[in-house]
């Protein structure tokens, strides 16, 4: 089996799951490929020097299974690196919460030893595509959580001009808007008081941040549907931030939000479920004077 390693750079307390990781795919003969700088990062800051196959450099990779070591944010970069390619991501979390990155520390071997069986399945995560005219936005253009529009560098809030196909849907007038898959909705969109969606739900949420009105609330709409909005700003920018990728864009820039036409496939192991990760992390159900 080839599997790809992609992880974060801050790491320094976890040296001995990684090696954990490692020893693991090395018995079980695995072919191993580390993305350039995690293997740099292994190399010069860890000093740990694991038999690999090969390093990762470019952007297509021949492998079976990408393995994610970190936190959320690294399972999003990850994702980003993987693209388009048919690559199924494995979240191992070495970070806090973790709802894309939710294999612990003591699940790691038996969680390796199922992918070994072929014991595991495959999720679909929706991504969203952005599109600029004349590619403005010079980044990768796709979010696997949300699409954010915020504010640059002053205290004046923005107005958000938005139509859901090609209906006009309202003028926002907050800090941002945040428009965010089922996977994100546990994410920047959950801190907005946006809705927890499910993951197979075909459903996007439109969450403004910070809103002048106290009656604009977040809005489920289908998967489906194009967004486009216009953005106006005292200060002449806004930003324009993918799952954390950031780029300041002229006030004026017309968007347009999609779905994308492919998807992050996430391997999960059959006993986690979403309501179980919901209980796990965010305690539901549990009383917290216990």
């Amino acid at each position: 089996m080839k599997i790809g390693i992609f992880g974060s750079k801050n790491q320094i307390e976890k040296q001995n799951l990684i090696k954990r990781l490692f020893d693991k795919l090395i018995s079980r003969e695995a072919e191993i490929y580390v993305d350039e700088p995690f293997y740099q990062y292994l190399v010069q800051v860890l000093e740990f020097s694991p038999p690999v196959t090969g390093v990762l450099s470019g952007d297509e990779f021949d492998l079976d299974i990408a393995l994610s070591v970190g936190g959320d944010g690294a399972f999003l970069r990850t994702a980003a690196r993987i693209n388009k390619q048919d690559i199924p991501i494995l979240g191992i979390n070495t970070g806090r919460l973790g709802f894309l990155a939710d294999i612990g520390s003591n699940e790691i071997e038996e969680m390796l030893d199922q992918l070994f069986k072929n014991y595991y399945k495959i999720e679909e995560r929706t991504q969203l595509r952005l599109i600029t005219e004349e590619h403005i936005y010079t980044g990768y253009n796709y979010a696997l959580n949300e699409v954010a529009i915020l504010k640059q560098d002053t205290s004046s809030m923005l107005t958000i001009h938005a139509t859901v196909n090609d209906e006009y849907l309202a003028s926002y007038q907050a800090d941002g808007l945040v428009i965010a898959t089922p996977t994100g909705s546990t994410a920047y969109s959950l801190s907005v008081n946006g809705p927890i969606i499910v993951p197979d739900s075909n459903t996007l949420v439109i969450s403004p941040v910070a809103p002048h009105s106290l009656n604009v609330r977040p809005l489920v709409i289908n998967d489906t549907s194009v967004i486009a909005l216009t953005v106006e700003s005292r200060s002449k920018f806004f930003l324009v931030s993918l799952d954390g990728r950031s780029e300041a864009f002229p006030a004026g820039t017309p968007l347009t939000i999609s779905k994308a036409d492919h998807t992050t496939k996430v391997i999960k192991p059959y006993n986690h479920t979403f309501y179980k990760i919901l209980r796990d992390k965010l305690m539901w159900g549990t009383d917290v004077r216990m």
